[in-house]
């Protein structure tokens, strides 16, 4: 048996109950992360998920904005969730799997228009919670610990995870103070990129496109914002990664689309 895993940024969930059930079918989720899902949790669509196999959930929502939420066919145990630059805006929630594998569902701040932390507070603070983060993997000395980190990050590290690195090189997503502040959070827990430890780093890897493209597929200008990373104890049972890139044609449809990972048994 293996363990799937699916991670997408839902934009409201409750406008994309139907996704969730198509995404259930074509991708055979064991646990299904989401972000962005834009409601308070007394609203969450507990009965649509339940429906749909998923008899645990961690759900960690607001008004209007952000929202996480884990939901899973194998019971969590230990849920919890973490703020940063001191905000109550539901970005961080964890639970562990059963075998003991702790899986973070994760959402960065965008971080606005103007990559300058002095005069854009949206990018001063998706910096402070990148640094926040960064020190608190490292605080816990964790790398021996099995570990998921999944999520909307809203950072393209790679020239290959954007479709122009000169002309967004200095666009929110993929500034160089970004990229820098990522990998530090990676290395943070020496997480295991396991998207690219499919997909070598030389090859266009994206997960976003965005609305404004009248037709995302000719164009394909696309980024690679959403990521799934490992901690190196569990590097050796990745079995298979997928981008659902078909769910970018989906009606009324979210400019993310689902990434799927899978793990072997131990």
């Amino acid at each position: 048996m293996a363990l799937n895993l699916v991670t997408w940024n839902i934009n409201s969930v409750r406008i994309r109950v139907d996704h969730v059930k198509r995404i259930v079918g074509e991708l055979q989720p064991d646990v299904l992360c989401l972000q962005e899902t834009k409601t308070r949790d007394e609203f969450f669509p507990r009965e649509a998920a339940e429906a749909l196999g998923f008899k645990h959930m961690l759900v960690h929502g607001m008004k209007s904005y952000n929202g996480v939420a884990i939901l899973s066919k194998l019971p969590l145990s230990k849920p919890r969730n973490e703020s940063w630059c001191g905000k109550e805006d539901c970005r961080h929630i964890i639970a562990e799997l059963p075998g003991g594998i702790e899986v973070h569902n994760v959402y960065v701040p965008a971080g606005g228009d103007i990559p300058d932390p002095e005069v854009n507070d949206k990018f001063a603070h998706k910096l402070r919670f990148l640094d926040e983060m960064t020190g608190w993997f490292k605080g816990r000395r964790v790398s021996k610990k099995p570990m998921i980190l999944v999520g909307d990050l809203n950072i393209a590290p790679l020239e290959t995870d954007v479709w122009s690195h000169k002309q967004l090189v200095k666009i929110v997503s993929h500034t160089p103070v970004e990229v820098e502040k990522l990998l530090k959070l990676q290395d943070s827990a020496k997480f295991v990129d396991a998207m690219r430890h499919f997909i070598p780093p030389e090859e266009k890897l994206f997960t976003w496109w965005s609305y404004r493209n009248n037709d995302w597929k000719v164009s394909d200008r696309g980024r690679r914002l959403d990521h799934i990373w490992v901690t190196p104890v569990l590097k050796d049972r990745l079995a298979g990664m997928a981008v659902h890139k078909s769910a970018r044609d989906w009606e009324v449809t979210s400019d993310h689309v689902p990434v799927l990972i899978r793990l072997y048994d131990e």
